[in-house]
């Protein structure tokens, strides 16, 4: 089986899923809640998914082992994730999405929601063991059932939660298109920006599902987003991944921001004043913020724990955020006179609010407002169908010592300084910064750089790739 946790819930391969497999771990969901007293018999669970092929089956399945464990499942439809865990949140209920989030349609995955958010760690290794007594001890087909839907229900709260962020008519006068491709959050884009005056331009709708990762925008949906930037004279172009919880926004040439610079923007909007965010996140955040910054490993669980740390010790204006430009609010902001309730889990919709907001404050161009911020050129990138244990060898061999480090790093620069948080991130000598991470969930090798310009990062960052295929063809 190929299921497993990483840093954005359960993933595995999309005909595992839909089959016993996710009945297996929803089952353990189930018993973990009610065995922790998170939950008890009859209590509500709501369930989301978003539009690959595989994930009504999948829902389906998981509604079904939900009411043979003794809960009453609730279908919400197609939501994006922040507002499926903000229904979760209102109404006390745990949830959990079918969804892979930005990998390709083969794939597919369950985020899993206590009834107070995220679960963490823990809760994943509670789950795991669950699951693997279920399978010991063997488990029928659950019998099927018709869930109650509260899909309306769920996409009303999350719009009027967006409804209260900015002045009415704030962003009339600009031009935005809406890249809609297969991502669940693409009509409350444009229902959202319409209401706040937006002129929308609707973008690349699809029915077959499209992966978009909007850490790693590959070159055909730049040219996509160039193209159409170009042929449409857009002031910017938003859109999102598979389950709406990681934000895209390209400038008027169609160039997509770093997710890291989108959630600056947004915690400053917010008036953050300890924000969490990866080791992956740009090294200039700590000057550019203007608030305490806490450094974290890759994935939502990390971020959330910082935060709640945060709050402990008594900080106030607690926000967070992943590279990718998701962000979470662990308090309570107040924001356009009203008061913005915590949602700790990665969100779309505040990141482009926030950035659309400075947009039509600024009236210039997004390009030139993106460089102002004087953050040190990032990029990044992937190999994709890269095996996992090829990724631990690497990250084993780059580990064992200095020696062997400066061998790998030769043709690219000699290292300065480390840092082993998650993956390994290396200061070169003249400064430049290169980070190896395998990806938590995928089997995929990614690659982090940050330098002085945007010619000496692309050049750094092909290096990068290109050792790390040298490495792994010559093993």
């Amino acid at each position: 089986m190929s299921l497993k946790f990483g840093t954005s819930g359960l993933r595995g391969l999309s005909s595992e899923l839909a089959g016993p497999a996710s009945a297996l771990y929803v089952r353990a969901f189930a018993r973990h809640l009610l065995e922790s007293g998170q939950a008890k018999p009859g209590d509500t669970v709501l369930v989301g998914r978003d539009f690959r092929e595989s994930s009504p089956t999948i829902a389906a399945i998981a509604m079904d082992a939900l009411h043979a464990e003794g809960l009453h499942p609730a279908d919400c439809g197609t939501p994006p994730t922040p507002a499926l865990a903000l229904m979760g949140l209102a109404r006390r209920a745990a949830c959990l999405m079918v969804t892979g989030s930005h990998i390709p349609a083969d794939r597919n995955g369950i985020k899993f929601y206590r009834p107070d958010g995220e679960i963490d760690k823990d809760d994943e290794a509670a789950i795991t063991r669950a699951a693997e007594a279920i399978r010991s001890a063997g488990m029928a087909a659950p019998a099927r059932i018709t869930p109650e839907d509260l899909s309306a229900e769920t996409l009303s709260l999350y719009e009027a939660r967006n409804l209260a962020l900015l002045p009415t008519d704030r962003l009339k006068g600009l031009r935005i298109g809406v890249y809609r491709h297969s991502t669940v959050a693409r009509d409350l884009f444009v229902s959202i920006l319409s209401r706040y005056g937006a002129d929308i331009i609707p973008l690349g709708h699809s029915e077959t599902f499209i992966p978009v990762d909007t850490e790693a925008v590959s070159a055909e949906t730049v040219a996509l987003l160039s193209g159409w930037a170009q042929a449409e004279r857009l002031d910017a172009i938003v859109s999102a991944d598979g389950d709406g919880d990681r934000p895209l926004i390209a400038d008027e040439a169609g160039m997509p921001l770093r997710g890291d610079l989108l959630g600056l923007i947004a915690s400053r909007f917010l008036g953050a004043t300890a924000v969490a965010t990866p080791v992956t996140s740009n090294s200039g955040l700590e000057t550019a913020l203007g608030a305490r910054v806490l450094r974290t490993r890759v994935g939502s669980p990390y971020v959330i724990a910082a935060m709640n740390e945060a709050v402990a010790a008594g900080q106030t204006a607690v926000a967070g955020f992943e590279a990718n430009g998701g962000t979470l609010t662990a308090t309570a902001f107040s924001v356009n006179g009203g008061v913005l309730a915590p949602l700790p889990t990665r969100d779309s919709l505040l990141p482009v609010l926030a950035v659309l907001s400075l947009l039509a404050g600024e009236r210039r161009p997004l390009s030139e407002i993106a460089a102002g911020f004087g953050l040190p050129v990032a990029a990044s990138d992937r190999l994709e169908n890269f095996p996992v244990e090829t990724s631990a060898a690497l990250m084993a061999e780059l580990r064992s010592g200095a020696g062997a480090l400066s061998a790998f790093l030769a043709p690219l620069g000699a290292p300065l300084e480390t840092s082993d948080i998650d993956g390994l991130r290396v200061t070169l000598e003249d400064g430049r910064i290169i980070h190896f991470r395998p990806s938590g969930n995928a089997p995929e090798m990614r690659c982090y750089v940050e330098a002085e310009n945007d010619a000496s990062a692309a050049a750094l960052l092909n290096a990068g790739l290109r050792r790390i295929r040298e490495w792994a063809a010559a093993r």
